[in-house]
């Protein structure tokens, strides 16, 4: 039995099919919407229509923007010899968050998974390659610790190694605030061979 009217209905199950929204967050957002001021609802039906209108990929890293290169690409100041890999939009953002690292970044959306039926051929490691054919030093590989990411990175350092061009990994290890005691062995593997002196 439905306890709404249909839009209602219509409205919760739109939102539940969102990552990560369950039932009870799509019937939460819904009436929130409802509840909104008029300008409100338009205004984020407006930035929904025009992100969705006018964000593409940048033509070099193929991150998201709204320009031909995402800010990063098209800022001379950064380091554009030095290339950090990653799986998504988000993970450029985190490292970003950083304001640490001045490099440049290029984006694979996803990661290689034979389980999935993802190969190398479904992400952007053809886009890649070709950036490689310019003055790049290094190579970073910032894949998840994920099975997935592993694979991808022994694929991407299999792939880039016999160009001359260095290839990192970025070190994984226990996190901040972590217990020991609950932390898998291929954790804390990597932390034991990623040590540094003191």
């Amino acid at each position: 039995m439905d306890y709404y009217s249909t839009p209602i209905n219509r409205l919760i199950e739109e939102f539940a099919r969102l990552p990560g929204i369950g039932a009870k967050s799509a019937q939460r957002l819904a009436f929130h919407i409802l509840n909104l001021p008029p300008e409100q609802v338009e205004q984020l039906t407006s930035a929904i229509k025009n992100a969705r209108e006018n964000v593409r990929y940048c033509k070099q890293c193929y991150t998201l923007t709204d320009q031909e290169l995402c800010p990063i690409c098209a800022n001379p100041d950064r380091d554009h010899s030095t290339i950090m890999v990653v799986e998504n939009t988000r993970d450029l953002a985190a490292y970003e968050k950083t304001a640490k690292y001045e490099g440049v970044y290029h984006v694979l959306h996803g990661a290689i998974s034979p389980m999935l039926g993802i190969g190398p051929d479904d992400i952007r490691l053809k886009e890649l390659m070709t950036r490689l054919a310019g003055p790049v030093k290094e190579v970073i590989i910032a894949t998840n610790s994920s099975l997935e990411g592993e694979t991808t990175a022994m694929y991407l350092s299999r792939l880039i190694k016999p160009t001359g061009i260095r290839v990192s990994r970025i070190a994984s290890g226990v996190p901040v605030g972590g217990d020991l005691e609950y932390i898998d062995e291929v954790t804390l593997l990597r932390a034991l061979e990623g040590r540094v002196d003191l």
